[in-house]
């Protein structure tokens, strides 16, 4: 029982320091992520009815149905759920979305009349739609990687995120798609179809900016000529390789893994390297966005 209570505080401490670390760099980027993301808002996504998810989609949708104010709405519906936070994921992923929370609407509130000062006239809505999503999608993810959120529906992607072992984006297509059809009943069809790009875009824009452009691969190679294989990766490809062991999912029969990471450059190489060494190779290739240590 000591011994849990001991590791449980060791992990507290750990979670501090990481909180902890480039305080002033994360801040920079939590502030010009809610910039971005509430310029998005009011210049492109509001103005044009797209119920694109998250509480601010509820406020579009509020606006048009009662006329209520939507950073009030953001505002009131962020902290609730910020409750629901504290009590499912608890206070240490709590905190990260308190700041985002009350800074949101206040963000919202300040450039409520940004086509004032941005005059873009008239454009069509498909344009607006693709700045609209662009624009937001990298604010979110500016956001998401200096470890915040902007509170809201984001605190139900976390909780998607933690529990259904998915990324931020897809959880943010789970829970935001629901919101968006909801939508169709105030907007109409076509407004759907718009949003739905909205959606997808700011999902896929948010993964990006969280795990950046991949600019290397990792090969998971299963094959009767491993050694050879391996000698080609180290000797003629210059990177290093691992090998461990593994047992057959069907057979239940022994064989080796190797596993390599190489530059996206390297990738074509390697992958007809080990059809020219091995044909009856089995191999898989996966985006690897982040590679630490090693050679």
């Amino acid at each position: 029982m000591e011994e849990s209570v001991q590791n449980v505080q060791s992990i507290d401490g750990i979670i501090q320091k990481i909180y902890k670390k480039d305080r002033f760099r994360r801040y920079l980027s939590l502030l010009a992520g809610l910039l971005l993301i509430s310029i998005a808002f009011n210049l492109f996504l509001l103005p044009n009815n797209i119920v694109f998810g998250g509480v601010s989609g509820i406020s579009i949708i509020t606006k048009q149905v009662f006329g209520w104010n939507p950073s009030a709405v953001i505002s009131i519906g962020s902290i609730l759920l910020l409750i629901v936070s504290f009590l499912v994921l608890g206070k240490n992923d709590t905190t990260g979305s308190i700041l985002g929370s009350l800074l949101f609407p206040v963000f919202v509130q300040i450039t409520e009349n940004i086509g004032e000062w941005i005059p873009i006239g008239e454009i069509e809505t498909l344009l607006a739609v693709l700045f609209g999503a662009v624009i937001y999608g990298l604010g979110a993810g500016l956001v998401f990687k200096a470890g915040f959120t902007t509170g809201g529906t984001d605190i139900i992607n976390q909780i998607i995120s933690k529990y259904a072992k998915v990324s931020m984006g897809s959880a943010m297509l789970m829970s935001d798609g629901l919101i968006v059809l909801s939508g169709v009943t105030v907007f109409g069809v076509n407004k759907l179809m718009y949003a739905i790009i909205v959606v997808y875009l700011i999902g896929m824009l948010t993964d990006r900016v969280l795990l950046g452009i991949s600019d290397s691969k990792a090969f998971y190679i299963i094959a009767e000529k491993e050694e050879e294989i391996r000698n080609y990766i180290i000797n003629e490809l210059g990177h290093g390789a691992t090998i461990f062991d593994a047992k057959g999912g069907y057979l239940g029969e022994k064989e080796k893994v190797l596993l390599c990471v190489v530059p996206t450059s390297e990738y074509y190489r390697l992958k007809e390297g080990i059809h020219e060494i091995d044909r009856k190779a089995f191999f898989v290739v996966m985006d690897a966005y982040e590679v630490f240590g090693g050679e």
